[in-house]
């Protein structure tokens, strides 16, 4: 089984690359964040054609996300219950398999918080406390679960490429950084950590100043999988492949396999 999670920055752009990838890496489910589309723009007819199932939450111009599978996933549930946000930031469901059984998904796109300090990070503050909540009622509820998304944090300092020049900056604070703590806490586990990695690995690169090219970039796309299916993770992997693309998301793919 494998699951994959990818920032697309904005799906109208990306819709022919994403449906590439998918033919060349049929995952059973893979979860997207900026799709920067209303509801009823949500190319379901394209993506049906390439045999994937979608649930998803849009807004005009910002944010978005959606959740594809190969089966149909049932009880979707559209951002945090309970936390007042005007904002499509989460989409959820149980993902059937005929041999690992069914998987709780969580696809969330995190608050980028701009600069700490700020308004928007307070907003992520907040947002990030909601979630830590709903994540630990939804584990007791689904054992078998996997949170992934863009999350906007980097966890350490071996998931940026200068951390003394991101000291403090935003992804990399004190704040965000012992917020993904918590999640752990609740008995996730960093997919990507689970294996011996090489180093100066990342999933976002900038635009600006030849990033990619010069690979200065950030881990901040993730998948936490929960202590249930901890033993069942054989790989977790980025896909530099897409970032190379002509006109290209700013992300990569990030993708996991259960064995």
């Amino acid at each position: 089984m494998k699951l994959a999670t990818w920032n697309v920055n904005s799906l109208s752009v990306r819709l022919p690359q994403l449906i590439d990838w998918l033919a060349a890496n049929p995952v059973d489910a893979l979860v997207l964040q900026e799709t920067k589309l209303t509801d009823d723009k949500f190319p379901q007819a394209d993506l049906e054609a390439a045999g994937y199932h979608a649930h998803w939450f849009g807004q005009k111009t910002y944010n978005g996300v959606a959740l594809l599978t190969r089966e149909p996933a049932t009880d979707p549930v559209r951002n945090i219950p309970g936390l007042a946000d005007e904002q499509a930031r989460v989409i959820a469901a149980t993902v059937p398999h005929a041999t690992h059984g069914p998987v709780r998904v969580i696809g969330a796109y995190f608050p980028n918080g701009q600069a700490p300090g700020s308004d928007k990070f307070a907003y992520k503050m907040g947002w990030l406390e909601a979630l830590n909540a709903w994540v630990k009622d939804e584990l007791s509820r689904h054992p078998r679960l996997v949170l992934m998304g863009d999350y906007n944090i980097a966890p350490t300092d071996a998931d940026v490429y200068d951390p003394v020049g991101w000291k403090d900056q935003i992804h990399c604070t004190v704040e965000e950084r012992e917020h993904f703590q918590r999640l752990l806490g609740l008995g996730l586990h960093d997919a990507f950590r689970l294996f011996e990695q090489a180093p100066k690995l990342w999933s976002w690169w900038d635009y600006r100043n030849l990033a990619f090219r010069k690979n200065q970039g950030l881990r901040i796309d993730h998948i936490l999988v929960s202590e249930a299916l901890k033993p069942a993770v054989s790989a977790c992997v980025i896909d530099k492949a897409p970032r190379k693309n002509e006109r290209p998301s700013d992300h990569a793919p990030v993708v996991v396999t259960l064995a």
